[in-house]
Parts: C-alpha cells; structure tokens; sequence
C-alpha cells in the first residue's frame, strides 16, 4: 500500500509534496494508518486530536495514545478538550453534528493561525459509500450522490480510492497499534447500522461492490460537470441583475423549459428552500407571493423572481432625532445643515422649509394607512399607492424608511420628499437634509 499511496499522491495530489500539513488524527485505525503512511514518505505533517469528552476514561484514552504516539514518531501534536454535550444542547443539534461543527471549526482555526497549508483527514472508500447511502436513503439531488470530495478547500482526503481492508492490512502488516472506538459497534447510529448490517449484504451480493461504486461514482461526477455546464449558460440568461443584495432571475427563461421545476432546484438549492412545488407555483403567482427558507425569501414581482436574505439583525423600528446633528441609522448618517440657496437635490438629498419641522424628528418604517404630499403634487397619496405606481418589489417596499415630522412624512427616504415642506418664496431657513452611506 505505501507504492500505491506514494504513486497516488503524485498523481492525484502531487501539491501536498512539501507543504506544512496537518493530520486531523482520532487514534482509529484510519488515522493513525494516514499518520504512518505520511510519516514513511516524510512528509512535514503535525497531529490535532479532539477529545470531545463523549466517553470519559475511554475517550481521555485515546488522547494519551495520540500523544503517544506523537513522541514516537517525533510529531507535534495538537490537543483540543470539548463540551460536546453543552455545545449540542445550545446549538440545538445532536451530538454528531455538535462534534463535526466543533472540529473542523478548531481545524480551520489552527490551519490559518498557524499557516498549515491543509488538513488531512482519513475519510476512505468505505466512509464514501456509506455516505453516499445515507445521502440517497434521505433524499438528495445529484450533489449528494457524487461522494466525499477529495479536495475541498483546505481539507485533503488521501485515503479516499482505499478500502477499510486495505487500511487494516497495511496497519497488520507493519505492526501498527490503534485505538477501537466502542461506540463503533452500536447500531444505534445510521452509519454504523449501514457498516454493520447493510453493507456486507451488498458486498456479498458483489464482492466487487467497492469497484463498481467507484466507477458509479466516476459517471455521475461527470454528469455533474455537464449540468453545471448547461446551468452556467442558462444563468447567463436568466439572471437580470444583482444588485443590494437582491439578485433577479427572468421568470420568462424558466417558463421557456421542458422541466422548469429541475432549473429552479439548480438554481435556488443553496439559499435552503425545500417545498419546491411552492417554489415551481411562483411562476404563474400573482406579484408579492413568496416562498421563505429560514434564511432567504424567493419572491414573484411581476416578470421577475427576487432571491434576498432574511435579515436575522434585531433593528429598531422607529429612531428619534432630537436636533440638527449628524445622526448614524441602519441606511448611513443623516446630516443637517442650513443653506442659502437650493442646488439640485436628488435621491440621497433634499430641501425643506425648516420652519415647517417640528421636533423630535423620528426615522420609521412604513405602516398601515401610510399617505403623504409627493412634491410636485397638490394632492395627497397613500404610500401603498405610491409603492405600486414606482413599480416597488416587497423586498424594496420592506426597505423603505419614512423621515417624519410628528405623524407626517417629510421624505420617503432615497425617493421622494413632501410638498408640504417644500422651499417657497417665503421660506427664511432652507434646512439641506442628506443621506450619506
């Protein structure tokens, strides 16, 4: 094995040779094997081992057998102590998921603080079909089923092409001692149910199961190059512009297709929506209807699907303005300054009568009932009316703020001011009120 791991790093991951590297190591067979293998080739590797306090003396065990075997082979070790359990309860997640957030967070951490070039884990042939099981068990599109991505960023994965025999037969063959882990051995665990009690059923329908699923595994990472291919040119139709944090996609390309549906999960998977029928009815929607994931919300506004992220900041509502002074707000500072004469205002600027003002002025957003005086305008308009007329999205409608005097507006801020404290001929006191981001 260790010609045939020397032959695959310079064939697959010729970049590792003489980088600073990191062994993210349990003291399992697959690790401590990774460990052996990197140190026979002489690679410029260090050890980081979690102990993730989950099965006390045994788990204080394995620390020591890590820091063990970090002395006899000369290595620098890292060693991180967790409270898993506290970390799960608060995070809301299972003990799996709390041990997976806390290493490869520690892992990166220590990777830049430290400027290791990568890390390596020890994820192999085996861990990759039982991934890919539960992927497909669970339901999932063509990403889920293309495997552990050898290279992903800083995390490198050697040992990805070998099989659990393999490893164990290079580990006996030189004598290497490793740490079980008991928990292992509990079906309990959808993994381990799937290592214990499906997958040897299917290995012994195919002996070559492993072969097979590579060569599985191959075909689908190639057909994933052709859709990425074929999305990549219908965004470049279908993406009408991104811009403050919207993005805008033609609803016209979508209702051009054959499966619109299979498009739209393409398109729109990573911002966390699931009820994909919701998502495929926008299309023929009225303007305003929605679909919301728990961190972005897809809109319909008119010829158009709008993507923006949920704002999860607590923001105040309403701020109040007690004097002329430079004032900071979510939209940027509000300044104040009294003028002689009235240049060309604009979106970020207006005029008024200051003596029309009366304070506190308060900065809120819209409400029910909302109506103000556009300037140029003798009449009056409710704000809703206003927003249909400029053709406004839900997502620009929920940005807007209202500059106010007591209960009236003086500035639909960044697009129209009032008209009833415009400048006149009569004003003494030209009050400049600008919007600087």
């Amino acid at each position: 094995m260790l010609n045939s791991f020397q032959n695959h790093i310079d064939l697959r991951l010729p970049f590792l040779n003489k980088k600073k590297l990191l062994i993210a190591i349990s003291g399992g067979v697959d690790s401590v094997v990774l460990t052996h293998l990197c140190h026979k080739l002489r690679f410029n590797i260090a050890l980081a081992h979690c102990n993730f306090n989950l099965r006390s003396e045994e788990s204080d065990a394995d620390e020591a057998f890590v820091l063990d075997l970090a002395e006899d082979l000369d290595l620098e070790v890292f060693i991180e102590s967790f409270d898993t359990k506290d970390y799960a309860r608060n995070n809301k997640c299972s003990l799996q998921m709390a041990a997976r957030e806390l290493r490869y967070n520690w892992f990166k951490e220590i990777a830049e603080q430290l400027h290791f070039d990568y890390v390596l884990t020890a994820h192999h042939a085996d861990d990759n079909l039982e991934t890919f099981i539960i992927n497909f068990t669970r339901g999932t599109g063509l990403e889920g089923l293309t495997g552990i991505p050898e290279v992903n960023d800083k995390f490198v994965r050697p040992l990805l092409p070998y099989s659990r025999e393999a490893i164990l037969g290079f580990a006996n063959e030189y004598n290497i001692k490793w740490r079980s882990d008991s928990s292992n051995a509990s079906v309990k665990y959808l993994r381990n149910k799937l290592r214990h009690e499906v997958i040897p059923v299917l290995k012994d329908i195919n002996p070559s199961l492993l072969q097979s699923f590579q060569t599985t595994l191959n075909n689908l990472n190639e057909a994933s190059v052709i859709v990425k291919d074929q999305m990549d040119a219908f965004l470049d139709r279908a993406i009408a512009k991104v811009e403050n944090g919207i993005s805008a996609f033609k609803i016209s390309e979508f209702q051009k297709l054959t499966h619109p549906k299979a498009y739209l999960y393409e398109v729109f998977k990573k911002y966390g929506f699931t009820e994909w029928q919701d998502v495929t009815n926008l299309l023929e929607a009225e303007t305003g209807k929605y679909v919301q994931s728990k961190t972005h919300r897809l809109i319909k506004n008119r010829a158009h699907l709008l993507v923006t992220e949920i704002e999860l900041t607590s923001v105040p509502e309403i701020f109040t303005l007690n004097d002329l002074k430079n004032f900071e707000t979510p939209l940027g500072t509000f300044s104040f300054e009294e003028v002689d004469s009235i240049s060309k205002a604009g979106n970020t600027c207006i005029y008024v009568d200051k003596k029309m003002l009366h304070f506190p002025l308060t900065l809120r957003r819209k409400q029910d009932g909302d109506y103000f005086y556009p300037l140029g305008m003798s009449g009056k308009k409710k704000l809703s009316k206003y927003f249909k007329d400029e053709k406004l999205s839900l997502i620009e409608k929920d940005r807007t703020w209202l500059l106010c005097s007591k209960d009236d507006i003086v500035w639909v801020v960044g697009r129209r001011a009032d008209n009833r404290f415009k400048v006149t001929d009569k004003t003494k006191q030209i009050l400049k009120i600008e919007l600087k981001k």
